[in-house]
């Protein structure tokens, strides 16, 4: 009995001790994780400014696309090709029947199947953010984006 006693408390120390490694583990890894979301949402921010024409705004909403940049401003006859893929693909998630009455920059985060951490929101929230400042994209509600449907003639003929 002694023995089994003996071997009991030595496993107990041993658990104690797994116990507290594993709890300076799991603090560890809580701050590790925080640092690397900061980090998501500061390389998506960079890359966003990088990203931006140099002169945005400057001519007006009107102006036609400018050669190299990610995101022109919509202009008659100027189709979603000269757009960076990633915007093409929101482009049409939001035109899919079922995105009609809006979807947030979450919901369009899942059905493009990218990351759903709070970085990788936010970087579709400035995306679809920059879209609808360039006409792309309809804010149908604050933070509710939507398609922008063609103009309707008034002419009936």
């Amino acid at each position: 009995m002694g023995l089994l006693e003996a071997r009991e408390k030595k496993v107990r120390e041993e658990v104690a001790r797994l116990r507290e490694e594993a709890e300076r583990v799991q603090a560890a890894l809580g701050v590790a994780e925080r640092a690397l979301e900061r980090l998501e949402l500061a390389r998506v921010t960079v890359a966003e400014v990088l990203a931006e024409e140099p002169s945005a705004g400057a001519a007006g909403p009107g102006r036609a696309a400018v050669a190299g940049s990610v995101v022109p401003h919509r202009a008659e006859g100027v189709g979603a090709e000269v757009l960076a893929p990633e915007y093409q693909q929101i482009l049409a998630v939001l035109a899919a029947p079922e995105a009609a009455g809006g979807m947030r920059a979450k919901q369009l985060a899942v059905q493009l199947g990218w990351q759903t951490t709070p970085a990788g929101v936010e970087g579709v929230r400035s995306r679809v953010k920059r879209l609808t400042a360039r006409g792309w994209v309809a804010e149908l509600r604050p933070n509710v984006f939507g398609a922008v449907r063609p103009a309707v003639s008034a002419a009936v003929g």
